[in-house]
C-alpha cells in the first residue's frame, strides 16, 4: 500500500493523469478488503488490488471514463442488484465470478494542474498571477533574462524553453505592452495551448492580428488567437482588466473535456467500438485484451471468464435466440 502511495505521488508530481480505485465496503466472499487501492494509467494499465478477475476490467474501464470526463464514480459490484445500487451517483455492474460477494469502489480522477504562463512584466500580470493561484494554477513567467524578474512563479525560464512545455493545459497570456507582441504570439500561438490571449487595446490587437497575417502565420492559427484578451466587464484598473482574463480562462477551460485537456504524448481512450457483451452475464469485455473467445455460426462471442464461455457452449442457441 505504501508502494502504491510512493507511485501515486511521483505520477501526480510529473502532472501524468490517473485514476485512483478505493474499495470503500466489502461482501464475503469477495477477495478484496476496504482500502485496498489500484491506480489506474491512461494506457488501461492497472496497479494495485481492488478484486479479482471480475473486478479487474470494470475497474480500469471505469477508470478510464473518470479521467475522461473529470468527474468521480462510485461502482457497485454485485450478482444481486439492491435498492441503493439505482440511487444517483452509483453505477451498477454484475458479480460474474462465481465465488460471489459485493464491492463499493469508489474512483475519482487524479488530473495535472492547470499552467498559467505569463509573458510580460506589469501590475497587470502580476494580478494575473495572484488570480491564477487561487484558482489552482501551476504560475509560469517568461523570462526576458533582462535582470531580476520582480513577479513570484513556480517556474522561470526563457519563453523558448517555456514554448517546449506546453500542453492543452497550459493558458498563455501575452502582456508585452507592444514591445514584443508579434514575436511572442508568433512562438505561442502555434503550440497545443488551451488559449493563447493578448493584453492590448483593440485598435492595437487590430494591428498586431494584420502583422501576423503578413509573417504568413495560418488563418487557424490566429483564430486561436483571443485578442484583446478577456471577457468584456467593463475592466479599467489592471486588477479589473486581470479578472476579466482569469474569467475568460477558466470559462475555455470549464467548456474543454477533460480528455482534451491531457497532453499530446497521452494514450487515447477506449472506444465504445472496441467492446463487446458477454452473452451470458452481459459484462462489457475489451476485445483487445479478451482472453475467451468463440466463433458461432461466424460470429465471434467474447466472454469475461471461462466459466460463461463454457456456459454459451453447452446451449449456444438460447444466447442467440434471446438476442444477448
Amino acid at each position: 500500500m505504501d508502494d502504491l502511495r510512493v507511485r501515486a505521488h511521483e505520477l501526480a508530481t510529473r502532472g501524468e493523469p490517473f485514476a485512483l480505485a478505493t474499495v470503500v465496503r466489502v461482501e464475503r466472499p469477495a477477495s478484496a478488503r476496504p482500502g485496498m487501492k489500484a491506480i489506474v494509467l491512461l494506457d488501461g494499465t492497472l496497479e494495485g488490488w481492488v478484486g479479482g478477475s471480475c473486478a479487474h476490467p470494470v475497474v480500469v474501464r471505469e477508470g478510464l471514463a473518470a479521467l475522461q470526463e473529470g468527474r468521480p464514480r462510485l461502482i457497485t459490484l454485485s450478482p444481486h442488484r439492491r435498492e441503493r445500487d439505482d440511487q444517483e451517483g452509483v453505477i451498477y455492474h454484475p458479480m460474474t465470478c462465481h465465488s460471489g460477494g459485493s464491492l463499493e469502489i469508489y474512483i475519482e480522477p487524479v488530473l495535472p494542474r492547470p499552467v498559467l504562463l505569463l509573458v510580460g512584466e506589469s501590475p497587470l500580470v502580476s494580478a494575473l498571477a495572484r488570480l491564477g493561484r487561487l484558482e489552482g494554477f501551476t504560475v509560469w513567467a517568461a523570462d526576458a533574462g533582462e535582470g531580476t524578474r520582480t513577479l513570484e512563479a513556480d517556474l522561470s525560464l526563457p519563453l523558448e524553453q517555456l514554448v517546449r512545455k506546453v500542453a492543452t493545459t497550459t493558458f498563455v497570456v501575452v502582456a508585452t505592452m507592444g514591445d514584443a507582441d508579434e514575436a511572442t504570439l508568433e512562438q505561442v500561438a502555434g503550440t497545443g495551448a488551451g488559449y493563447v490571449g493578448l493584453v492590448a487595446s483593440r485598435k492595437r490587437a487590430d494591428a498586431v492580428m494584420t502583422d501576423l497575417r503578413g509573417r504568413g502565420l495560418p488563418a487557424e492559427t490566429l483564430r486561436r488567437i483571443k485578442a484583446p484578451a478577456g471577457l468584456d466587464i467593463g475592466a479599467v484598473t489592471p486588477e479589473e482588466i486581470a479578472l476579466s482574463i482569469m474569467a475568460e480562462i477558466i470559462k475555455v477551460r470549464r467548456a474543454q473535456r477533460p480528455a482534451e485537456t491531457r497532453t499530446p504524448a497521452a494514450a487515447p481512450m477506449t472506444a465504445a467500438a472496441s467492446t463487446a457483451t458477454d452473452p451470458i452475464c452481459g459484462m462489457t469485455v475489451e476485445i483487445a485484451t479478451a482472453k475467451h473467445t468463440l466463433v458461432h455460426q461466424g460470429v465471434t462471442f467474447y466472454f469475461c471468464g471461462a466459466r460463461c464461455r463454457q456456459a454459451f457452449e453447452r446451449d449456444p442457441a438460447r444466447y442467440v435466440t434471446a438476442g444477448t
